[in-house]
């Protein structure tokens, strides 16, 4: 049997470190409101191994910060601390699923200081050391690291609604009261959607490639992100299907930008469900409930783009008209109207760019 000894004795150094860093805190009591305590739940829920954080150190920071009113800011500076020191990416990953956690607890109050540590600068989510050092610069684990990071940097702006749901923080903060049924979807395609773009973005940053079975924290980390992903892709999908629905009420700017965003999501579609698949493979996770991912093909898109330049008197009426239209609940003939446009153009040679 093989020992690696050089690992056990890496694992025996940071403990040691660990042990002087608890030391400290305790020595020196931040302003006598037991911050040092959060600190040391810090240090222990991020030791200098490859276990997932144990639920006692996250039910005890949680515990500490909700007895002592301000201490959230405290709390990310030490987390931010942990991770700008360390050169351990053990601990600096582990760093980032303590801040994963805390956004995923569902306590609404500590989402909101956590993201407002976040815009103070308290809370700095930054790998950028690994990357500066010659020894990690080509390590794929530092590499997923830094990719995890950049997709925490967008998890904080998104919020756990009180249907459990993630959305996007600006859509909850402005409180908007839509006049009508159609504003709703069209903040929904224009404004939403196009952040749920920015959002999968991210997810497929975070390649699962070369995280082995053994990378407990690795695997732990992409399992949240997916879940995660889930959730918003099944916006995703409802605001796809809104913008083709109500593709021909737009103007034609408005269609243009509309075209755009299916052309990005036609490119995310296929890498999604190729991501997705490679993740039942390598992520050991079998509470992970994959979605079906809808291929969106490009040759469609293309045509719906063309179909949206041709003026006919048909389409005409279903741009003047589309009050009455939903009015009568008659989606049908939408329906119909787009299939007979994807028919006509569907045999059009299209001209290379």
């Amino acid at each position: 049997m093989r020992v690696d000894i050089q690992g056990k004795l890496k694992l025996a150094i940071g403990t040691v470190k660990d042990h002087a860093a608890i030391g400290k805190a305790m020595i020196y009591n931040h302003e006598g409101k037991c911050f040092s305590d959060i600190e040391i739940a810090v240090v222990r829920a991020t030791a200098h191994d490859n276990v997932p954080i144990d639920d006692k150190h996250m039910h005890q920071i949680l515990f500490l910060v909700s007895n002592a009113p301000g201490s959230v800011p405290f709390l990310a500076e030490r987390i931010s601390r942990r991770l700008s020191k360390t050169k351990d990416p053990l601990v600096a990953l582990k760093s980032l699923l303590l801040i994963h956690r805390i956004l995923r607890g569902g306590n609404r109050y500590f989402e909101q200081q956590l993201r407002c540590s976040h815009i103070s600068g308290h809370l700095q989510i930054s790998t950028c050391w690994f990357f500066r050092t010659s020894n990690f610069s080509s390590d794929p684990c530092v590499s997923f690291l830094h990719k995890y990071a950049a997709y925490l940097e967008e998890r904080i702006g998104w919020v756990i609604n009180q249907a459990g749901k993630l959305e996007p923080v600006n859509v909850l903060s402005q409180g908007l009261k839509f006049k009508s049924y159609d504003e709703k979807w069209i903040d929904m395609i224009f404004r939403e959607l196009p952040k749920c773009q920015v959002f999968i973005d991210k997810v497929l940053d975070c390649s699962p490639i070369h995280i082995l079975p053994s990378d407990n924290l690795a695997q732990a980390a992409m399992s949240n992100t997916l879940k995660e992903s889930f959730q918003v892709y099944m916006t995703y999908c409802e605001g796809i299907a809104a913008l083709v629905n109500m593709f021909f009420d737009f103007t034609m700017p408005a269609r243009a930008l509309a075209c755009q965003i299916l052309q990005r999501a036609s490119q995310q579609s296929q890498k999604l469900h190729n991501l997705y698949e490679n993740c039942k493979r390598i992520i050991d996770n079998k509470n992970l409930e994959y979605p079906i991912v809808q291929i969106i093909s490009m040759d469609h898109v293309k045509t719906l783009e063309q179909c949206s330049k041709y003026h006919s008197p048909v389409l005409e009426c279903l741009a003047n008209k589309p009050t009455k239209l939903k009015a009568k609940g008659d989606q049908k003939i939408m329906q119909l109207i787009i299939l007979a446009c994807l028919l006509l153009f569907s045999h059009v040679p299209w001209r290379p760019k």
